[in-house]
């Protein structure tokens, strides 16, 4: 509520110039607002370039070093693994995902080998990398199976724990999986391994280029509307983090970011938990290819992130934020 009036009052004094509105700004970003995501591909030596998405690239594990040097050195928190797997090693069940020699497990021991805790990695947890078909779940008659997918999904956690992994992310959208993989990792000694839940993971037009960077687009067969949510509803998505929170979540994500601010900002309001935004492959090639046309300028990056953080994000999982350096003002 605005107390007083015009003329007394007058609201444009305090942007009169450039060091009053720094002093009465209401939302800042910083590196450490940031997570970010790194595609990792097989072979050595290798860096390929996602024609979907300008200016990130797939690496082999051998030279994710350089990413990680540069997100320490940066201030970035937490990196985010996303492995491309060879068409031949995926099938309908997904096993390349328990294999303890993927590209996520043997990036993550070589990041926690070599960098110890000097920054954090989260790891996905999901079988759509992996699936012959695409999906994120075992699929039997045409229905994605919940409870036995959930059982892949315990396997798939333990993996990356004992390789390393600090934070676990179901992305799934599998019900009940956040309970069950609570308490398998706690029951196998991995009580300090934090679970940041895809609670609120909507079933998007905005993914298209994630999945080309980790190669299931091609694959995909149908959608995967059965699991993930309609973009029609918000009610459902504080049912979703309330009943991950109850199981166990430390940190929920409302996935994509943009186009779900009031999805952030209703669950940081009704749970003071904290909230991640996954600003998505589709958001972020949006915004390229239209600054790149000059359509609109570069300021536009800023102030999208910002967005999230006026919404009530804690953190952001961006493709920008290896450059967050040159974005902040």
């Amino acid at each position: 509520m605005i107390v007083g009036k015009y003329p007394s009052l007058r609201l444009r004094r305090n942007r009169k110039s450039s060091w009053t509105r720094k002093l009465v700004q209401e939302n800042t970003l910083s590196p450490n607002d940031f997570i970010l995501p790194i595609f990792l591909i097989d072979g050595v030596n290798k860096k390929q370039h996602i024609k979907s998405m300008p200016g990130v690239y797939r690496y082999s594990v051998d030279r994710i070093g350089q990413i990680i040097d540069k997100a320490i050195s940066k201030g970035i928190p937490m990196v985010a693994l996303f492995p491309n797997t060879k068409k031949s090693l995926k099938n309908e069940l997904g096993s390349e995902a328990l294999n303890e020699n993927n590209l996520v497990c043997k990036a993550s021991r070589m990041i926690k080998k070599k960098y110890k805790n000097q920054i954090g990695i989260m790891c996905d947890v999901a079988l759509d990398p992996y699936t012959s078909h695409g999906h994120d779940g075992l699929i039997k008659s045409d229905k994605i199976l919940n409870d036995e997918t959930i059982q892949v999904l315990i396997n798939q956690s333990l993996l990356q724990a004992e390789m390393g992994c600090d934070v676990l992310a179901p992305s799934d959208m599998m019900d009940g999986r956040i309970g069950k993989i609570r308490k398998a990792i706690d029951q196998n000694n991995f009580q300090d391994v934090q679970i940041l839940s895809y609670a609120a993971k909507y079933a998007s037009s905005f993914y298209g280029p994630f999945r080309d960077a980790v190669g299931s687009k091609s694959s995909l067969k149908g959608d995967k509307k059965t699991y993930q949510m309609d973009f029609r509803n918000s009610d459902e998505a504080l049912r979703e983090v309330a009943l991950d929170i109850k199981e166990g979540a430390d940190m929920v994500m409302v996935k994509p970011g943009m186009p779900y601010l009031d999805i952030i900002k209703s669950i940081k309001e009704k749970f003071k938990i904290p909230v991640f935004a996954y600003q998505v492959s589709g958001e972020y090639s949006l915004i390229e290819n239209a600054i790149d046309k000059r359509f609109v300028n570069k300021d536009a990056v800023y102030e999208s992130l910002v967005a999230f953080k006026r919404a009530g994000a804690n953190a952001i999982v961006s493709y920008y934020a290896d450059r967050i350096d040159k974005i902040i003002k």
